[in-house]
């Protein structure tokens, strides 16, 4: 059964993409562990250290996001990709609170790549996630909101077979119902780039999650697989 996809006219049109998925059953989500919470500051600490005196412009993965943003006529420095959001947040304010394991996991993959990694809770999705163009039927609920409302056409969303977005503008900001918490059991997780190196990169950061969730939920069962243009299903 197909649980995550790329739509062929995506595809056609943002031929650059490269994405790691993982499907992970089983989680159990809550407060991080001491020692994840140590590699997650030392993480900031680094990058901190590596994004002095560098814009995003000069960072090739978000680069690469912000020329995505614009090609489906979306301003990507009004609007910006995960990875870039939580890179300014970091350099401005110097460090990314703890939240939980699970998006400490993939805030800390994130930063040191600068990829946007994204844990969606599966709980309320029906069928399958698609990765396509938005025709503005969708239905989105933002992130602390109970208003629901409906994509722009034309933008790039993730949504199911019953039509919930689960993320708006590609990789700018989740829903509502995606959001990982302590009740949180069955995740997907992806890791995207659109840069040159996209495909070496998402594939190291791919490995690194795979290794947090399998020391900090050994519980979990986990899939996983790399898709692009050639291999759009997971």
């Amino acid at each position: 059964m197909t649980v995550f996809s790329y739509d062929p006219a995506l595809l056609e049109r943002f031929p650059t993409i490269r994405a790691g998925v993982i499907h992970a059953r089983g989680v159990s989500n809550g407060p991080t562990a001491a020692s994840l919470l140590e590699r997650y500051e030392q993480e900031q600490l680094s990058v901190v250290r590596l994004m002095e005196g560098r814009t995003p412009g000069d960072v090739p993965a978000l680069a690469a996001w912000r020329r995505a943003f614009s090609a489906f006529g979306v301003k990507p420095t009004q609007y910006r990709n995960a990875a870039e959001a939580l890179l300014r947040r970091l350099t401005k304010q110097g460090n990314i609170p703890s939240i939980n394991t699970l998006v400490d996991i993939g805030n800390l993959v994130s930063i040191r790549y600068s990829l946007p990694v994204a844990f969606f809770d599966q709980a309320a999705v029906a069928g399958a996630t698609t990765v396509r163009i938005a025709d503005g039927s969708e239905r989105f609920t933002d992130l602390g909101s109970r208003d629901v409302v409906n994509p722009e056409p034309g933008e790039v969303i993730f949504v199911d077979d019953a039509g919930l977005v689960s993320a708006r503008r590609w990789c700018w900001r989740q829903s509502a119902e995606s959001a990982t918490g302590p009740d949180s059991t069955d995740v997907l997780v992806t890791v995207e780039g659109h840069h040159e190196n996209a495909a070496a990169e998402v594939a190291a950061a791919l490995d690194d999650i795979g290794a947090l969730l399998a020391e900090y939920q050994p519980e979990a069962a986990v899939e996983r697989s790399l898709l692009g243009p050639e291999n759009p299903n997971f």
